[in-house]
């Protein structure tokens, strides 16, 4: 047994070393009760709530690997004409008549071949990811309407919209229109996190490394569960827990353990620190950034195909300004200008910022360019704040 002391944070410094975390969480928080005041808690209802994570899933989706590409100080601006011609790819086959699970793992396998050409141009032939996405966003939004023929592919049936707009729910479950199977799932859920936090937790003590007072690490379970139960009530007060969101969080998942728990993680974080020190210390980074790019093809082809599920069919103009919103998600997360910082979690809580105030604006029937206009002084703030920030403390 370790006689290894465990040296804990002060509350202070514990807020300080996550001040960029704790602070979108916040602003997440009061942006939500700002617009219940101004919409009489209608963005709060059960519905609404469900809502905005259908309607937000695809952004959700590609801010979960376009956060690995921004750590790794690269970009992709050809996930929105991906998108919409993997929709219409997975459009026309379905109506071929394969079936839902053929149309999904072709749609992906076809987008992570797209992106290993641009990964390969960006990671070995050194050309600029801004350059080389932006063409291939050009190549193929004149490819989805050549295809098309500028015209949307209705789907042969309703089942395909079911990946979007279904629900995961067991009917012995559902009492008085309660689906309590949300409620089941979240307590799971919350009963994994607090094993995982425990073992986390039990780990840097073993080791001697830093962690928070008790009494902060009692407090941050209380609200986690308080969050997953707001959650899955909502959920379970309308119609069960959307497959989108079952989706999500299994990609949340996935890209999280990534970054946290594996080598290739931590070559991720390296290379985008610094990345002729990584190359130094024998990584290959030239790889690393490959990889990178086949994460991203394969979430942008699942992303495409959650679209067209959620519009029920493959729409030539899909993917408009999806780049645009999952960068923003990014940066707004606590991702960096400069590579090297940011979280799949962070990306996530940015993305429901943005889906937040987009679906508040939207209730109180803001006009568009207001809307737009809101959302730039937002991602401007949030890039401020990180230049400012990391000048404050010495690393910018």
């Amino acid at each position: 047994m370790s006689d290894k002391k465990p040296r804990t944070n002060s509350l202070r410094s514990l807020i300080k070393a996550n001040m960029r975390n704790y602070s979108m969480v916040i602003m997440l928080a009061v942006i939500m009760i700002i617009f219940a005041i101004l919409t009489n808690g209608v963005n709060l209802n059960s519905r609404n709530i469900t809502n905005i994570f259908m309607q937000n899933c695809h952004i959700l989706l590609l801010a979960t690997t376009m956060i690995l590409l921004i750590i790794t100080t690269n970009i992709d601006l050809s996930c929105p004409a991906t998108c919409a011609f993997i929709g219409a790819v997975s459009a026309m086959l379905y109506n071929t008549g394969i079936g839902m699970v053929p149309t999904v793992v072709i749609s992906i396998l076809f987008s992570m071949a797209i992106y290993a050409v641009e990964g390969y141009l960006v990671a070995y032939l050194k050309m600029p990811a801004f350059i080389v996405t932006l063409g291939f966003l050009l190549l193929f939004r004149g490819l989805v309407y050549i295809i098309t023929n500028v015209t949307p592919i209705a789907l042969v049936d309703d089942n395909f919209k079911k990946i979007a707009s279904g629900m995961v729910d067991i009917p012995a479950l559902t009492v008085n229109r309660v689906h309590y199977t949300a409620l089941a799932v979240g307590a799971v859920l919350f009963a994994i996190f607090v094993v995982v936090d425990i073992l986390s937790r039990r780990k840097k003590i073993s080791y001697g490394f830093e962690v928070i007072p008790p009494f902060a690490f009692a407090g941050k379970l209380v609200v986690v569960g308080a969050l997953i139960g707001a959650i899955s009530w909502k959920f379970a007060t309308y119609r069960g827990i959307p497959i989108a969101v079952v989706v999500l969080g299994c990609t949340v998942a996935v890209f999280t353990f990534i970054t946290r728990n594996t080598v290739m993680g931590r070559y991720i974080y390296a290379v985008g620190g610094n990345a002729r020190s990584a190359k130094l210390s024998g990584i290959n980074s030239e790889l690393v950034v490959f990889i990178v790019f086949l994460m991203m093809g394969a979430v942008a082809g699942l992303a495409g195909v959650m679209f067209t599920g959620y519009m029920n069919s493959a729409l030539p103009q899909a993917g408009n300004m999806f780049d645009m919103d999952s960068i923003a998600a990014c940066y707004i997360g606590g991702a960096s200008a400069t590579g090297g910082i940011g979280s799949v979690v962070g990306a996530i809580i940015g993305g429901l910022v943005m889906a937040g105030i987009n679906n508040g604006m939207s209730l109180m029937n803001i006009a568009a360019q207001w809307q737009y206009v809101v959302k730039a002084c937002i991602l401007l703030l949030a890039v401020f704040y990180d230049i400012y920030t990391r000048r404050k403390s010495g690393l910018g």
